[in-house]
This record gives structure tokens, C-alpha cells and sequence, in this order.
């Protein structure tokens, strides 16, 4: 069985536990905490299995033994609103990516390179569900939320550590938003603070050592542009479905840069800034059950 095949088979997640939502969530961490925690030499030799024989077993070892990592940072986006289920379910696909695309080369723990796959998949996970990121979160907060971990890496600023007053300001800056914004969208981020100290066992090592290349590469960039494409045709298909009036003051207070106010509303439309805020609110409410519907029709 040829490389590309293996990679197809561990992407399967009927090969881990099942994640089951409730109840059941007990059950699985329950059972993730029997697989044995690898040491160092017995990691490396199943790294070595799989990237250069392509030994699905290695591979299995090597998921199973990190399932705990995967659970624990799915943990800390509880705060999302989202089904603790799906986000450790999202975060198992982030650990299988980070065991694909692992580099023998680079002397570092599995665990340390994975942390920063895990967390991009649930990050991704988020803003396919239209929960932080969705239609009526303000511009500035859009705008963090996919800019602030791309601008963090161009600073070097790789850990899970608080941002320096200075590096607040200066990002604070460069997207145009206020600093105490910046500061709880990367609390948020990166809730669990301690976790890279508890796991990254490989002192000494270079901090370009422990992460992922942030290079875009025309595979990602095409995924990024086919998921916003997408997401403009759902939110494009279901605003047709509301009033003009409706339409207008959606687009003009929830997706634009410079929202207009209640007051510049209401007096375009001759009707109180009260009553602008009713049909606001409304119209919302509309839309994202339309954009839903219309995600799980597509999805059906």
C-alpha cells in the first residue's frame, strides 16, 4: 500500500475511540487515559515506521498515545459555545495532521509540533460553525480572530504566553482596534497558558524548531478561498430571502467595515432608532437560522 493510501486510511476516525457527546465524553476520556504515554526513543522509532515504511500500526500508537494532548487543548475552547464533543473531535483530526506531516528532520517532541495543528483545526472548526465569527460579530473581532495568531508568528511570539504591553499596542495598531480587544481575543485564543510548559520536554530548542512552517502553501490557499467563497454564496442565497429594508441594514450594520449607526438608519428609513434596532435584531435572527438550514441542507 503506496503513502498517499495510509495517509487516507488514518484519516479515518472510525480507527479512535468514539467521541460521544454527554455522558458518554466521560467514557472516552476515561478510556484515552489507558493508552500508554511513549518515551522519546519509542516515539522516534514509530515516526520512523510510518514516515519511511508508511507502518499504519506506528501511526495508530502514535495518535492514540497523544488522544489526551488532543482532549486537553480541546478543553480550553469550551468558553466557544460549541459541543465539547465536535471540538475534541476536531481536535483528534488536527493530531492525525500533525503525525502526516511530522519532519524526522526536526529534533522535537511529537507533542510540541502537534499543539499548534490540534489548535489550527479547532480554530477552523469555529469558524466553519459561524459561532465567534459569525454574521453579526463586529468588525473588530472578525478581523482578530483571523489575523491575530498570523501577526503573533511575525513577531516571534510562538508561546503560550501573555502578550508584552508593547506587542498589545503594536498589533493594536496595525489592525485598528482597541488594545483590551486584542488582549481578550488572545486570552481566548490561547486559554490554557501552562500547556506547552507541561508537554515540551525539549528545552534548548529553537523556537522556529517547534512549529509548523506558517507559510501558506497553494494548497491552503485555494481551501481558504473555495471555504470564503462558500460562505459568500450562504450568506448571499439566504440575504435574498429578507426584505430590501432588512438586507440594507444587515449589510450596513453587520457586514461592512464601517457600520452605520441606529440613528443614520433611522433617518434614512424614517422610522425611530428604537425601531432600527427591533428590525435588527429580527432580521438576524432570520438570517442565521436561514444560514443554518441552509449549511445542513448542503451538508445533508
Amino acid at each position: 500500500m503506496n503513502q498517499s493510501n495510509n495517509l487516507v486510511i488514518l484519516e479515518n476516525k472510525n480507527n479512535l475511540p468514539a467521541v460521544i457527546d454527554g455522558n458518554g465524553l466521560v467514557a472516552y476520556f476515561e478510556k484515552i487515559k489507558r493508552f500508554p504515554i511513549l518515551s522519546e526513543t519509542e516515539e522516534q522509532n514509530l515516526l520512523v515506521e510510518f514516515k519511511q515504511k508508511g507502518n499504519l500500526q506506528a501511526a495508530q500508537k502514535l495518535i492514540t498515545s497523544h488522544l489526551r494532548l488532543a482532549a486537553k487543548i480541546a478543553l480550553t475552547y469550551r468558553s466557544y459555545g460549541l459541543p465539547l464533543a465536535d471540538l475534541v473531535s476536531e481536535a483528534n483530526i488536527g493530531l492525525m495532521q500533525a503525525v502526516k506531516k511530522f519532519d524526522l528532520s526536526k529534533k522535537v517532541r511529537l507533542s510540541t509540533y502537534a499543539i499548534w495543528w490540534i489548535r489550527a483545526a479547532i480554530n477552523d472548526f469555529i469558524l466553519r460553525s459561524w459561532s465567534l465569527v459569525k454574521i453579526g460579530t463586529v468588525a473588530a473581532q472578525k478581523k482578530l480572530f483571523y489575523n491575530l495568531s498570523k501577526i503573533k508568528a511575525r513577531l516571534g511570539i510562538y508561546e503560550n504566553t501573555a502578550l508584552s504591553p508593547e506587542n498589545v499596542k503594536s498589533i493594536a495598531k496595525e489592525l485598528v482596534v482597541d488594545e483590551k480587544d486584542v488582549v481578550e481575543m488572545d486570552q481566548r485564543l490561547h486559554a490554557d497558558t501552562s500547556l506547552n510548559v507541561e508537554i515540551g520536554d525539549d528545552q534548548g530548542q529553537e523556537r522556529m524548531n517547534l512549529l509548523v512552517d506558517a507559510r501558506e502553501n497553494i494548497e491552503q490557499k485555494l481551501a481558504v478561498r473555495q471555504e470564503n467563497a462558500y460562505k459568500q454564496k450562504v450568506l448571499n442565497k439566504c440575504l435574498a430571502k429578507l426584505s430590501e429594508r432588512e438586507q440594507y441594514i444587515i449589510k450596513n450594520r453587520m457586514l461592512t467595515e464601517t457600520p452605520m449607526t441606529l440613528e443614520e438608519l433611522g433617518a434614512k428609513f424614517e422610522v425611530s432608532r428604537e425601531r432600527i434596532r427591533q428590525i435588527e435584531k429580527k432580521a438576524f435572527e432570520n438570517l442565521s437560522g436561514l444560514v443554518k438550514s441552509e449549511m445542513a441542507r448542503e451538508a445533508a
